[in-house]
């Protein structure tokens, strides 16, 4: 009887130990399913990448402009104040011009010659002419005095801000046959009656002395080129100014 007891036991212990561990087995134990190819396989696997060429940063926008670094962003700002500043200067320099008031001075200076004296004579004193390192001579007069065209011609320059002459004019003319430069500078801020490419007759009033530009006292400098060489330009005028 012990015997068959034991069995007996066992036998029971066994079927409780499979009740309890086939299911959790089966819980374990996938589906059945379709074997998955290597492109499946490869999908599952698969991950984003940005690739480091095509990811590109936005501008930086300040305002106006855009730009990426500091130094861009200092460089802007630089060039559109002067660029407002250039353009607040031609605005006024413009409105100036209209505005100039020329007395009752001569529209045109005396003479019949075809070159003329750029200030009326008698009206200044020559301080300095051509020669060492300077290329024409200054012509002492009072601010104001008017300015008149040495030959015909058509102009070529005539701005507020010509370098170191300041406010000035540049005509090109004929005269004898030979091409002739005159140039005026250092005149009076807005006193300009000349617009480039405009003809010009001799003798034509073009504007007023001053002393703008690289100048410490009211002067015309006055500048004489014959076929593109500087001559001295006082001598010029007594060989041919009448």
């Amino acid at each position: 009887m012990k015997p068959l007891r034991s069995v007996a036991i066992f036998g029971a212990v066994g079927a409780l130990v499979a009740a309890v561990a086939l299911p959790a087995y089966a819980a374990t134990k996938p589906a059945d399913a379709a074997p998955m190819t290597v492109q499946q396989l490869a999908a599952v696997d698969a991950q984003s990448l940005v690739v480091a060429s095509e990811a590109t940063a936005a501008p930086v926008d300040r305002g106006s402009f855009s730009a990426t670094t500091p130094d861009e962003i200092a460089k802007k700002k630089a060039e559109e104040a002067a660029a407002a500043r250039a353009a607040a200067l031609a605005s006024a320099a413009s409105a100036s011009s209209r505005s100039f008031n020329i007395g009752s001075y001569a529209l045109v200076s005396p003479g019949s010659g075809e070159v003329r004296y750029p200030l009326p004579l008698g009206s200044y004193r020559v301080s300095r002419t051509l020669g060492s390192g300077h290329n024409g001579a200054d012509m002492v007069s009072p601010q104001g005095t008017p300015i008149y065209a040495a030959t015909a011609g058509v102009v070529r320059v005539s701005s507020e801000s010509y370098y170191g002459y300041g406010v000035g004019v540049v005509i090109d003319g004929v005269v004898g046959g030979q091409r002739v430069e005159t140039t005026y500078g250092h005149m009076t801020y807005g006193s300009r009656q000349v617009q480039v490419g405009q003809t010009v007759a001799p003798g034509q009033l073009i504007g007023f002395v001053g002393s703008t530009g690289r100048s410490t006292a009211n002067h015309l400098h006055f500048e004489v080129k014959v076929n593109g060489g500087l001559v001295e330009p006082i001598g010029w005028l007594a060989a041919n100014a009448g």
